[in-house]
C-alpha cells in the first residue's frame, strides 16, 4: 500500500504541473526524439540503405536546429533547472554527428576495410575528446576547432562519390583541425554575416536533399554545388576569425 500511495502521490503531483513546466519538458521530449531518429539511421546503415540513413540524419539535424531556439524562447533552463537539455543534446549529437557517420564509412567500403577501422577510431576518439572541451564555443558562438559535424562531411563524401584517397585525406585533415584553434561557423547563432551564411547553409540543405532524391546519382554540377557550398561553410569561420571586422555592424 505504501508503494501504491507513493505512486498515486507522484501522479497527482504531475497533474498539478504548471503549464510552463509542461511546455518546457515537451522541448526535452522533442530533443530526445533525435535518439529514435538515430536508431532508424543505424538500421538503415546496417542494411546498406545509405540514402535512407541520411534522410533520418537530416531529420535529426532539423530537430537539433529547432529545439535550441524553442528552448530559449520558453526559458526551459529556468523553468526546469533540474534537467539539462545541453547534456541531452550532446548525447544525441554524438550519436548522430559522429558514431553513425563513422559506421556508414565502414559499411560503405569507401576507404577499404583496414583503413575504415583506422578512420573510425580517429573519428570517434577525437570527437569524444572534443565534446569534453569546455571552450569549444567562442563568445561569438563560433566553434573553436572542427565541430565534429561528421554527418555533413561524410554526406558530402557520398554526394561527390569520393575516391578512397580523397576520403582518407579529408578524414585525417578534419581530425587534425578538431584540435586547432581555428573558428568554424555556427550558421544560426553567429551574428556576423548571418544574412549571407544562413541562406548558403539552407542552399546546402536543399542541394543535399536533391542529391538524396537522386540516390546520389547526381549530375556533375550538383556535385560541385554541394562541394562548394560545403567548402564555404567550412572556411568562412576562419576567414571571419582572420578579419574580425568582417560583417560587423558599424557603431
Amino acid at each position: 500500500m505504501t508503494l501504491l500511495r507513493r505512486i498515486g502521490t507522484k501522479l497527482y503531483s504531475y497533474r498539478r504541473l504548471p503549464y510552463a513546466e509542461i511546455r518546457a519538458f515537451s522541448v526535452h521530449i522533442l530533443t530526445a526524439s533525435g535518439a529514435y531518429l538515430a536508431f532508424l539511421a543505424v538500421v538503415a546503415a546496417a542494411e546498406l540503405r545509405f540514402v535512407d540513413m541520411f534522410w533520418w540524419l537530416g531529420f535529426a539535424l532539423l530537430v537539433d536546429g529547432i529545439d535550441g531556439p524553442i528552448a530559449r524562447r520558453l526559458n526551459v533552463k529556468e523553468v526546469l533547472p533540474g534537467w539539462s537539455g545541453e547534456q541531452l543534446d550532446n548525447v544525441i549529437d554524438y550519436v548522430t554527428y559522429v558514431l553513425i557517420p563513422a559506421f556508414a564509412l565502414y559499411q560503405s567500403g569507401m576507404i577499404g576495410e583496414i583503413m575504415s577501422f583506422v578512420c573510425a577510431a580517429l573519428i570517434v576518439i577525437s570527437s569524444a575528446i572534443y565534446y569534453a572541451n569546455m571552450g569549444m564555443k567562442t563568445s561569438e558562438n563560433f566553434f573553436s576547432g572542427f565541430p565534429v559535424v561528421w554527418n555533413m562531411l561524410v554526406f558530402t563524401l557520398f554526394a561527390i562519390e569520393a575516391s578512397e584517397w580523397t576520403a582518407m585525406i579529408v578524414v585525417f585533415v578534419a581530425v587534425i583541425l578538431t584540435f586547432l584553434p581555428i573558428y568554424f561557423l555556427h550558421p544560426v547563432r553567429v551574428i556576423r554575416l548571418r544574412a549571407l551564411n544562413l541562406p548558403i547553409f539552407l542552399i546546402w540543405c536543399v542541394l543535399s536533399g536533391w542529391a538524396l532524391l537522386l540516390h546520389f546519382d547526381s549530375p556533375l554540377w550538383l556535385q560541385w554545388a554541394v562541394s562548394l557550398s560545403a567548402l564555404y561553410l567550412s572556411v568562412i569561420g576562419g576567414i571571419m576569425q582572420w578579419f574580425p571586422k568582417l560583417g560587423a555592424r558599424a557603431a
